[in-house]
């Protein structure tokens, strides 16, 4: 549930407030009147396809209410003013409830809400908006970064059985495709309500010339698109008001203790451009913390043997990541997956490559008890490093000399939140200060474009999952890659429709991080882009972005996939470079 300040609407002057209380609106998303959230199971739609959705999103704004608080019967309208909502259909339930805030005590008849933003918000930085707000595009995934504008409404899914394509992904955007709905009520406001609207999702697959998906599988709302017309023309008849109901009282929230600072504030710099994180402030980063977990993140003690620390799996050259397929724990045995990079940690919530540890904090305590990493215990970790005069960095850190798990653990989260990486080649052309080759323009032409045989487009579409400043979604996808022996996100929540979805790593740094893929099969990055040239492994989970796609692959030409190559060198922050490699690579050849 999204906790909003309380705002005061938009009131002629007029009108006096008077005792009301809180609206919420509850989105319930429905199928055939049947309750529905994503992934959904099998869906017959109008057209007589079975469709599984995996993703039903959509962001909304401008709610106004018409009040019959007038001497007019026309009524007055209350406006909120800088109101967003995100909505969607994979929370539990498909439920989705979103707080509008106080309003004076009125009987209203109308409710009118926008899917979609206006010209001016749509255009807007994104990144000016906090970690967990509706329109911070970390929070939603739905910003065309770094094109601009937002993607109002996002759904997604597969086809099982079609010979033809696999999936379909239709994205609704751009202010023209702005909608409206309308809802009559008959509510007297004199308590907390809530709100209740079905959202009927087969009604925009249905209609009386129902939506034929297999032969329109995408959609990104370009100029004259039929697919974006009609879901503007048959969003509105998807919301009915269900009802109301008097909303439960919240008891007051134990306000949170401050504790006096220990240390000095880290200063946390990002670029401009990028969206807020959620930084912890419990503790808050410190300089005396984070240089603590610097030095543990390098000490070979955390291991059994004492010769292996965190940073020989993460190594600096390579991004944080470890240039061999599967790297050799403290006792000789190998891992079973690819070490992931470790920068930008800060926008992530969901750690490993399966998405089985919630929390940094939590993440880096495992491999030091790994039996087939470091192979040590918490307790002798503490104990040696006790005797190796820790103490005093603890103290300075924490504010005693104590040794703790806890601590031991805030301490490496707090390092590793600080590594960040927003320099590159590519960063600084986007500032003017440096200038891409036409071989690497033409690969990042490639990157953003969709393959779209209707309109004569033939890209890569790599930016469906690793769009936006960060070059990742930080959602889970089958990308196409068979393994009956590790299951990813299956292994985690025991639900088939996860079977081969792993975390969607970051494409900055990507030439200092191979070999790719959650099991290290390709070494090079032809291998990967030839991987999605040449045709997937096609499975109920395959992401529907992916499935659209011709079974025999995108069929790039070899100059692109090598532009292609091109324009992903270009990601690579010279942080993790030695200088002599950053000055060839400022100044590159000419193809």
């Amino acid at each position: 549930m999204l906790k909003w300040p309380i705002w005061l609407w938009l009131l002629p002057a007029m009108i006096s407030q008077s005792s009301g209380g809180d609206l919420s609106l509850e989105f319930k998303h429905l199928w055939k009147g049947q309750a529905l959230s994503t992934p959904s199971k099998e869906l017959l739609t109008g057209s007589g396809e079975t469709i599984k959705l995996s993703r039903f999103a959509y962001l909304l704004s401008s709610p106004r209410l018409l009040s019959n608080h007038t001497e007019t019967s026309s009524g007055t309208w209350l406006r909120r003013k800088d109101w967003f909502g995100y909505v969607d259909a994979s929370r539990p339930g498909g439920l989705n409830r979103l707080e509008l805030g106080s309003l004076p005590g009125r009987s209203y008849r109308t409710l009118q809400f926008s899917i979609g933003l206006s010209s001016e918000t749509d255009q807007a930085d994104p990144s000016q908006y906090p970690a967990n707000h509706p329109l911070n595009p970390n929070y939603n995934n739905l910003h065309w970064t770094p094109q601009g504008g937002y993607i109002f409404l996002a759904a997604e899914g597969h086809l099982p059985g079609d010979e033809t394509t696999g999936g379909f992904a239709y994205h609704l955007g751009k202010p023209r495709n702005r909608v409206v709905i309308s809802l009559p009520i008959a509510l007297t406001l004199t308590k907390p309500t809530v709100l209740e609207i079905n959202v009927h999702i087969d009604r925009i697959f249905g209609g009386e010339h129902p939506l034929e998906i297999g032969a329109n599988p995408l959609s990104h709302s370009r100029e004259g698109d039929p697919v974006a017309r009609k879901f503007k023309q048959r969003l509105p008849a998807a919301f009915e008001l269900r009802g109301f109901r008097q909303a439960l009282l919240a008891t007051d929230p134990k306000p949170p203790s401050h504790p006096l600072l220990i240390g000095t504030p880290y200063r946390f710099e990002i670029a401009r451009g990028f969206p807020l994180p959620v930084l912890p402030t419990s503790p808050p980063l410190t300089n005396e913390r984070v240089a603590l977990g610097k030095r543990l993140f390098n000490d070979p003690l955390l291991s059994s043997t004492n010769q292996q620390s965190c940073a020989s799996c993460h190594q600096t050259a390579h991004a944080f990541s470890d240039p061999r397929r599967f790297s050799e724990g403290a006792t000789g045995s190998l891992g079973t997956r690819n070490s992931m990079p470790l920068f930008n940690l800060a926008w992530k919530n969901s750690f490993f490559w399966d998405g089985s540890s919630p929390s940094l904090r939590e993440l880096v305590l495992h491999p030091i008890q790994s039996a087939i990493e470091m192979h040590e215990s918490l307790p002798n970790v503490m104990a040696k490093l006790e005797s190796a005069s820790y103490g005093p960095l603890f103290k300075a850190a924490f504010g005693s000399s104590g040794i703790t798990e806890r601590r031991l653990g805030i301490a490496l989260e707090q390092f590793l939140l600080t590594r960040t990486s927003y320099n590159s080649r590519f960063d600084k052309a986007a500032r003017g200060e440096s200038e891409l080759t036409e071989m690497e323009k033409r690969g990042f032409e490639l990157f953003m474009t969709e393959y779209d045989p209707r309109r004569g487009l033939k890209g890569a579409d790599c930016f469906h999952c690793h769009g936006g400043a960060l070059f990742t979604d930080h959602r889970f996808h089958n990308n196409g890659i068979p393994d009956d022996l590790d299951l990813g996100l299956e292994l985690v929540t025991g639900r088939e429709t996860d079977r081969n979805l792993f975390i969607t790593p970051s494409l900055r740094n990507i030439a200092l991080t191979g070999p790719y893929m959650h099991d290290g099969r390709f070494e090079t990055l032809e291998e990967v882009i030839e991987h999605y040239n040449s045709g997937l492994h096609h499975s109920p989970s395959l992401d529907p972005n992916l499935a659209k796609h011709p079974r025999k692959g995108l069929g790039l030409a070899t100059e692109d996939m090598r532009a292609l190559v091109s324009f992903l060198r270009t990601l690579t922050d010279p942080q993790f470079v030695p200088t002599a490699k950053i000055r060839q690579a400022e100044s590159p050849q000419r193809p």
